[in-house]
């Protein structure tokens, strides 16, 4: 078993029209599980009314029912329209006689922590996560997506507090940009009480990272808990820095080297992190401070894998790339799946030698590699590999 803890997050991605949808056509047929969209909710911003008139079925598919009501999860959420299916004005793209227009979302369920423990339950690895998860309609959407996908769900919190909301914004690339709604919202409100290793319970690995080590007030809390699993676990993390809600400061990689034994980030995480510093030196420095494996992703690039000071680089797969969505956390996911498969786990990695750590990297960069090859974070099931 492997426990991930961290956050879940409501990611939004604009829709200008039809024909430029990121998710690209709704199914019209049942699709397998390794090719089904994760179930969302499309949210339409105009002057602060919503009305949910439509909502998804399990497969995607639109269902129409009528009146006001408050959205279900997975459901949509649009702008008034008159009975002629216009929005108000009369312009069915969102402009009034005054002018104003609506801005529609597609809502998926996200989160770095919450991809990592959906792309581990899918490939086959026994999953806990361990999340403060909201009763708002995010929330609901959080639980359906993460329970379906096989992840365990019994060490999670029910939080008082609403879902943080990521706004994306997708390059010509599919990189994404996000603008983070955050403040107050349930992830980043752990308190030591709801920490202690009876939660956790029996796991070979506990992965953490991203904002949840970074956030106030829980971020102590998720440092001293995860400092106490390392007696009993593997600890892996993943900085997956967001510039926009922390600074330099808030990322202290080589105090969590302390008592990590994996760490994984991207080239973009590094070069935030140590501006200008060359990967070998980053990597020696974070060897020096304690974690035994080290792996940097570089998107097309591959990857380079670090153990203990010896190094080798993993190639990337060919793609067509939609976009890379959620990407890096498939690849945490791959990475600790393989290595878990070999009775790695549970330890210092004192078994691992560095041709099973390149191992375990190219299994990861096949599982990235799929994510990119599908709209959203998506990440495949066991049979797509």
């Amino acid at each position: 078993m492997i426990a991930v803890l961290g956050e879940c997050v409501a990611d939004g991605f604009t829709i200008r029209s039809p024909g430029d949808h990121p998710l690209g056509p709704r199914p019209t047929t049942s699709p397998s599980p390794s090719d089904v969209l994760p179930s969302g909710a499309s949210v339409a911003i105009e002057r602060g009314l919503g009305r949910d008139d439509e909502r998804l079925d399990d497969q995607g598919r639109p269902t129409h029912r009528p009146g006001p009501r408050r959205a279900p999860a997975g459901g949509e959420v649009s702008a008034p329209r008159a009975e002629n299916g216009a929005r108000p004005g009369g312009d069915p793209h969102g402009a009034s006689d005054g002018g104003a227009t609506g801005l529609a979302l597609q809502v998926l369920p996200g989160g770095g922590p919450a991809n990592t423990a959906v792309a581990l339950a899918r490939l086959g690895t026994p999953t806990r996560f361990l999340g403060r998860i909201s009763g708002d309609v995010f929330g609901e959407l959080f639980r359906r997506h993460l329970t379906s996908s096989g992840v365990d769900l019994s060490a999670s919190v029910e939080a008082k507090e609403p879902s943080t909301l990521a706004v994306a914004a997708l390059d010509t690339g599919g990189q994404a940009e996000y603008t983070f709604y955050a403040d107050g919202t349930a992830d980043w409100q752990w308190s030591p009480y709801e920490l202690d290793l009876e939660r956790l319970g029996p796991v070979t690995c506990l992965h953490t990272g991203s904002l949840a080590l970074v956030r106030e007030p829980g971020r102590t809390a998720v440092e001293a808990f995860a400092r106490e699993a390392a007696e009993h676990a593997t600890i892996s993390i993943d900085p997956n820095v967001r510039p926009s809600l922390a600074t330099r400061e808030d990322y202290p990689v080589s105090r969590w080297c302390e008592w990590s034994d994996i760490l994984k980030l991207s080239d973009d995480d590094l070069d935030f992190l140590l501006p200008g510093v060359p990967m070998d030196r980053a990597c020696d420095t974070w060897h020096a401070a304690g974690a035994r494996l080290i792996v940097i992703t570089r998107g097309g690039a591959g990857a380079l894998v670090s153990l203990d000071g010896k190094r080798a680089p993993v190639r990337a797969p060919k793609v067509n790339v939609v976009d890379t969505v959620g990407a890096g956390d498939s690849f945490t996911a791959g990475l600790l799946h393989s290595l878990s498969a070999k009775g790695l786990l549970g330890g210092r990695l004192d078994g691992l030698d560095l041709e099973t750590a390149v191992e375990a990297a190219e299994f990861a960069a096949r599982v990235a590699a799929l994510t990119c090859s599908v709209p959203g974070a998506n990440p495949p099931w066991a049979a797509a590999l």
